[in-house]
């Protein structure tokens, strides 16, 4: 029954890690509709005006032939633009539903397994495996890699590529020192980061700033001044630090020994700025702001972890001699191995429900506990006088008349 109850699937826990697999297709299908409505918007607007005022001029006969076929030219070419944009994002919608689709049919696949020793469920896994080391790796800039496996598992729907690459592209145009790229992504999404009350824009137009000072030339400085007006300045409420900064930063040159103000024109100004994007990108989008494969591990980690996984008495060999297998005194816990124990270290213990012990608990003279049943049998395994036992971890012999018998409280 026990067994049973272990063993048995239970498909929402499973979604909790997932969400960002239906959630991320969610916000770029929001984003979709936007961009197309805000087009739709723009140009409409546009050709009524124009046909408003072509059909005025025409009737007041103050227009030729000529110029009105010209002014039905020009709303003819912005509808042809607005039906370009229309079918890009048609398609882009299209391939987003598809990808929805495959995602909906990937988890719905849990619900038909029943055990967690179903041999669906091993390729379920292996596909969730291959889908958290892709996430891993576009996280950190390895895209042809990441690209490269997709392909190779075919899941290609399965993961963010696109997303990735794109906020990839931009993390290291900031890490170069160029803010480009990053001030037309905050354009793209300006209401978006605006109900977040994001800094990104501002500390964007901040960095802007700093770096036509840094130059101390003339016109530069001059254009400083025009570019903290129009960008800083209006936000002197809400910023009130980063703007008394801007304004002081004219009397002080790259050179100066003043701490507040040194620490401005440092380089690595722009390592946080990639930073703060990422931080930004990952919440505009619902996305973990630490790879799933780091949340899959620390969760497996603190399910598997014990205190006597870091007990100062855990000192297992592992050693090898010619003329034995292994050492008798190897642990199989994963946690005490010497790929995952410091790993593991600062993780939270299991919490479990239910405890699983032996009956007979000695406790040996070095504080370590274990069944005494267990100890007889390892003891004649090793080749021990009757009377002996030895410690099952650090290998340490005692007289049976040591070992004191102990209970649960």
């Amino acid at each position: 029954m026990a067994d049973h109850i272990t063993s048995k699937l239970n498909p929402e826990t499973h979604l909790i890690l997932d969400q960002p697999l239906l959630r991320l297709p969610f916000e770029l299908l929001r984003k979709n509709f936007k961009v197309a409505h805000f087009n739709v918007e723009k140009e409409s607007t546009a050709v009524k005006i124009t046909l408003k005022e072509t059909a005025t001029t025409s009737l007041t006969n103050n227009a030729s032939p000529d110029e009105v076929l010209k002014s039905v030219d020009s709303m003819l070419a912005r509808m042809r633009g607005l039906k370009r944009k229309l079918n890009a994002c048609s398609e882009e919608e299209n391939r987003l539903h598809q990808q929805s689709q495959s995602r909906i049919k990937y988890l719905g696949e849990l619900y038909g397994m029943q055990s967690l020793d179903d041999v669906k469920y091993e390729e379920w896994s292996r596909t969730r495996l291959d889908r958290l080391l892709v996430d891993y790796l576009l996280r950190n800039g390895y895209n042809e890699s990441a690209q490269a496996l997709a392909k190779e598992k075919g899941i290609e729907d399965l993961v963010d590529v696109e997303t990735f690459v794109q906020m990839s592209r931009i993390r290291e145009s900031l890490q170069k020192g160029e803010v480009k790229e990053a001030l037309a992504w905050c354009a793209e999404n300006k209401k978006d980061l605006r109900r977040m009350e994001s800094n990104l824009e501002f500390m964007l137009r901040f960095q802007q700033y700093i770096e036509l000072v840094r130059t101390q030339d003339q016109n530069k400085l001059l254009e400083s001044i025009a570019h903290a007006k129009k960008f800083l300045i209006p936000f002197r409420d809400s910023y009130p630090k980063e703007v008394q900064q801007a304004c002081g930063l004219l009397a002080f040159p790259p050179s100066t020994g003043a701490e507040a103000y040194s620490e401005l024109y440092s380089q690595s100004r722009w390592g946080t700025l990639s930073t703060l994007f990422m931080q930004t990108h990952n919440n505009l989008l619902s996305l973990p702001s630490v790879p799933l494969l780091h949340i899959a591990l620390s969760a497996g980690l603190s399910a598997l972890k014990t205190p006597s996984c870091h007990s100062s008495h855990n000192t297992v060999s592992t050693s090898i001699s010619p003329t034995s297998s292994s050492s008798l005194t190897t642990s199989v816990c994963p946690i005490c191995s010497t790929e995952l124990n410091d790993l593991a270290r600062n993780v939270p213990y299991a919490h479990h429900t239910k405890s699983h012990v032996e009956s007979d608990l000695v406790l040996l003279p070095n504080g370590c506990v274990y069944g005494l049943q267990r100890l007889e049998e390892y003891s004649r395994k090793a080749g021990l006088d009757p009377g002996l036992v030895k410690d099952l971890r650090n290998g340490e012999v005692f007289e049976v008349e040591r070992v004191k018998k102990v209970y649960i409280s």
